[in-house]
């Protein structure tokens, strides 16, 4: 697959932006292993491969295990993500898959028991900014990292 453009090249001054904001939300407050997974998830549910690559190398560059990596689409029915992954990850997958419906009250509720309010400001803000980082990646086709010559 050949890339159809290069945002960054196309459009510096709003790529500044959008890069300001995403280093707002990333320094707001949220443990940095979490906002891997969420961007990871979300990355997954919305099939962009450069991102899945990114987040997964970043995920494992800090620490994260390649076990939870690997299950971070299947968390449902694993037991190594903690409760406030869990609350995340459910809230990712309501955000990213929103179609014409709100996330229920029940939700809400259930990552409110994790996360303060300040706190789901600022995963919803992740959300949303790994959303339209999805979306520019997918639309312009921005190709992932070759493998790692060790790995090949």
């Amino acid at each position: 697959m050949e890339p159809r453009l290069n945002y960054w090249n196309t459009s510096p001054k709003l790529m500044q932006a959008f890069l300001a904001l995403n280093n707002a939300i990333e320094s707001s407050g949220l443990e940095k292993n979490l906002m891997h997974l969420v961007k990871l998830r979300a990355s997954q549910i919305n099939g962009c491969a450069f991102c899945v690559d990114m987040h997964t190398r970043e995920a494992r560059r800090d620490g994260d295990t390649e076990q939870r990596l690997y299950l971070t689409s299947a968390w449902h029915d694993s037991f190594l993500f903690t409760d406030r992954e869990r609350a995340a990850l459910s809230w990712t997958e309501a955000l990213t898959k929103l179609g014409n419906e709100s996330p229920d009250d029940a939700l809400y509720e259930a990552t409110l028991k994790e996360f303060s309010e300040e706190e789901i400001v600022q995963l919803t803000a992740l959300i949303t900014m790994i959303n339209s980082w999805n979306r520019l990646s997918i639309a312009f086709r921005a190709v992932h990292a070759a493998p790692d010559a060790k790995a090949a």
